[in-house]
């Protein structure tokens, strides 16, 4: 029987069951949310593909919410203040965030808890907001990602932040940590803070959310007349872009399945599909899988 191969966006961490049916069933499954962020393996990763769809249209769907201009724009009539936006977690989403709500005119402020995102956040012209304490210096693992940081730097963050929440127009959190529930950035009382009117849109409302009171695919109005985005794949708001950028990264990791003569001959000792390879010869093989 020929040997089967499925990459897919497996959700490996939350769906057990899918996996113990491709192991059952024999098929080698790539996981593409386990595809490494390494420079060959760029154009294979699907999570950076959908993330810098999701963090642009993040901002249009909190512009749509907000009802109002995002520049500042002087007129005969008055000035309109530019709209305020902070975008909490600097990772693609994030930036490709900062950089439409920029485009768009607004007075940006960014917040991260890794500190190389310092200088990518006031690259494009956006004030950057954190703790800058030892704990932040070393907050970021070897593969890119933002380590899930103490109770002790999490309530000095939140202390800096509550203030600054307080003044936005639109708020955008993005945080996600690998295999766990998404962190708590926003609290119940700093929602409360806000004006009315005022927006905070959850890319992590699929692993539970950054903001608390967000709801699945729920629209939340807040007693002070907040509103808690809680739309779920926003890429697929984008469907066109986010299809063809899909396709491109399976295109790509199809080529570590043939051989230079064009036959199908997966190497497995291939970095890229070392670290992406969920299932194989009728196991779950992932180590960070198997210990979960």
């Amino acid at each position: 029987m020929r040997p089967s191969i499925v990459a897919a966006a497996l959700n490996p961490y939350q769906d057990k069951e899918t996996l113990d049916a491709l192991a059952k069933a024999g098929a080698t499954a790539i996981a593409m949310e386990f595809i490494p962020r390494i420079t060959r393996a760029q154009v294979m990763d699907m999570l950076s593909s959908q993330a810098n769809l999701a963090g642009y249209r993040a901002v249009i769907e909190g512009a749509e919410a907000y009802g109002k201009a995002l520049p500042m724009m002087m007129t005969a009539a008055g000035t309109v203040a530019a709209a305020k936006v902070f975008i909490m977690g600097v990772g693609v989403a994030g930036l490709q965030a900062i950089a439409t709500a920029r485009r768009l005119g607004a007075v940006v402020t960014a917040t991260d808890v890794r500190p190389a995102t310092k200088e990518q956040v006031e690259s494009l012209g956006a004030k950057f907001l954190a703790v800058e304490d030892e704990e932040f210096k070393n907050a970021q693992t070897a593969g890119g990602y933002a380590k899930e940081m103490s109770k002790e730097y999490q309530a000095k963050q939140a202390e800096l932040v509550s203030s600054h929440i307080a003044k936005q127009d639109i708020v955008i959190t993005t945080a996600l940590i690998p295999g766990r529930p998404a962190p708590k950035l926003v609290s119940a009382a700093q929602v409360a803070s806000m004006k009315p009117g005022s927006v905070l849109v959850d890319l992590a409302i699929e692993q539970g959310g950054n903001v608390e009171g967000a709801k699945l695919n729920e629209t939340v109005v807040t007693a002070n007349g907040a509103k808690i985005l809680g739309h779920a794949n926003l890429p697929g708001r984008i469907a066109a872009d986010a299809s063809a950028l899909y396709a491109r990264n399976l295109f790509a990791l199809s080529s570590l399945f043939t051989n230079k003569e064009g036959a199908f001959a997966p190497n497995f000792e291939d970095e890229i599909l070392q670290a992406a390879v969920v299932t194989r010869d009728g196991a779950i093989v992932h180590p960070n899988l198997k210990t979960a």
